[in-house]
């Protein structure tokens, strides 16, 4: 064989060594990663071969799935029972669109392809597994009770077992229907209708949209004032002057009602008549690091906090001056808090100081019911503040449903403890404000106990009857009434 053909056989079995390699690239790499391409028709052909498994809630599915009627090569799609109802705990499963919330989450359970359900026999023959279901802590009675009550207002609420940690209603309004979303044919025009909708109903107000708190952030700052020893329980006199001056500035702030009496407050009188001068002095008092720490403990500027849907992050700011940091105290500046978090904070006091992790999920089950995972054994529990302090807590929150700015949140039969908000909105509170309400009730007969947070952002109510007790409040009591069966 002479020099140039030898050459140009090195060349040829280089090349097709070249091609081997390739393919055997694209065949065991880039194959998986084009089978796994959300963008590939097989893999909704395949997810949509078969009904999914279920969402539960009280036992009953509120998801389903139905034949695809026409010529489509997706056989069955998604069903909602009561789908505005639940939008904010199961997202939706669509044909054109990527899965949310639980729906999302558990997107591998509900269709078959999470390698828990498999049997040896679909381990050998590499078929789908029967889809699991997704049980939930939510109860249908209480999340029927704040959607009602937020009725055409734009907010949203949440409750939770304060024992135990399960969340009971995940509620969000205006909502949506995710049914209109499931089918490929006609999901585009829902779609489109609902991203042009300046009320937003696809975002999840209860744990993805944080916003100003107001004045039920000063719980937490009451708790960092007790825990640090600054008075020593919420019936000392504080030294707070009414207006206070803001450190380094000429700008007095006062209170929303010149009568109260504010001045050297205690914290029980300071939490009945929301003062803003005490809880601001009290901020600045201790400084804008043990605020941060306490609100921190209460789960404040966790950006991994999954339930298992993971909320948005609540923040207490850092680097401020000491006038940012007094306006901090009143939860306005730059703090923000979901829904979730203010519920967070009302059931670690109500549970004696102890944070038991919020989840809305109770077990992922096979198709025969048989346990996967129980999330309910997994909940963990920090605690917060002492026993003595939350007992504190407990007592001014008492007072301020029985006797001051929450007593639209009374609820016969059970002890309630609450904190109104009216947080600012807008420029120089040129918008309508924010109305909260958070709180917690015990039943006096059966010790059952739930701890809830509401946010009402706009309504058809004048803006100087906005308030956290005119309109937060009684959703709040609705929904406890709901949890306590009262």
């Amino acid at each position: 064989m002479n020099k140039t053909i030898r050459r140009v056989s090195v060349f040829v079995l280089f090349l097709v060594f070249a091609l081997l390699l390739r393919a055997t690239w694209v065949q065991f790499y880039e194959g998986q990663a084009l089978a796994d391409d959300s963008h590939n028709r097989r893999n909704a052909i395949k997810t949509y071969a078969d009904p999914l498994g279920n969402i539960i809630v009280g036992g009953q599915s509120i998801t389903g799935s139905a034949r695809t009627s026409g010529t489509s090569d997706l056989a069955y799609k998604r069903t909602y029972l009561h789908g505005s109802l639940y939008a904010a705990v199961t997202g939706y499963a669509s044909q054109a669109y990527a899965p949310t919330q639980l729906e999302g989450i558990y997107a591998d359970l509900l269709n078959g392809t999470d390698s828990r359900l498999k049997t040896v026999m679909d381990t050998i023959t590499g078929a789908r597994a029967t889809p699991g279901d997704v049980v939930t802590t939510i109860d249908p009675d209480v999340q029927k009770a704040a959607y009602s009550a937020l009725g055409g207002n734009k907010g949203a609420a949440v409750a939770m077992d304060p024992k135990t940690g399960k969340i009971l209603a995940v509620v969000s309004t205006p909502s949506y229907d995710p049914s209109t979303l499931t089918d490929a044919n006609t999901a585009g025009t829902a779609w489109k209708k609902l991203n042009a909708d300046t009320d937003k109903p696809l975002t999840n107000r209860a744990l993805r949209q944080p916003l100003p708190p107001g004045s039920t952030f000063k719980l937490v700052v009451a708790a960092a004032a007790l825990e640090d020893g600054l008075y020593p329980n919420v019936d000392t006199r504080t030294t707070s002057p009414d207006p206070y001056r803001l450190p380094g500035t000429v700008q007095d702030l006062g209170n929303e009602s010149a009568s109260a009496p504010c001045e050297n407050a205690t914290i029980r009188t300071a939490l009945r008549y929301s003062c803003n001068t005490v809880f601001a002095k009290m901020a600045v008092d201790l400084g804008q690091d043990k605020v941060k720490a306490m609100a921190e403990k209460f789960g404040f500027n966790d950006d991994q906090l999954d339930v298992p849907v993971r909320a948005y992050t609540s923040v207490y700011p850092s680097g401020m001056d000491k006038s940012s940091t007094a306006l901090t105290g009143i939860g306005q500046y730059d703090v923000t808090a979901t829904p979730l978090q203010m519920a967070m904070v009302s059931a670690a006091i109500a549970n004696g100081g102890k944070l038991v992790a919020p989840h809305m999920v109770a077990q992922i089950t096979d198709s025969g019911g048989d346990v996967l995972k129980d999330y309910d054994d997994e909940a963990s529990t920090k605690e917060i503040v002492s026993s003595a302090t939350a007992e504190q807590l407990q007592s001014a929150m008492q007072t301020v449903v029985k006797d001051g700015t929450g007593t639209n949140a009374q609820v016969s039969g059970a002890t309630v403890g609450g904190k109104t908000g009216t947080a600012q909105h807008g420029e120089n509170n040129s918008k309508t404000p924010y109305a909260w309400f958070t709180s917690y009730a015990k039943s006096d007969t059966s010790g059952q106990e739930v701890a809830v947070a509401v946010v009402v952002e706009q309504s058809d109510a004048a803006r100087s009857e906005v308030s956290g007790n005119g309109l937060a409040a009684p959703v709040a009591k609705a929904m406890m009434q709901a949890a306590l069966k009262n």
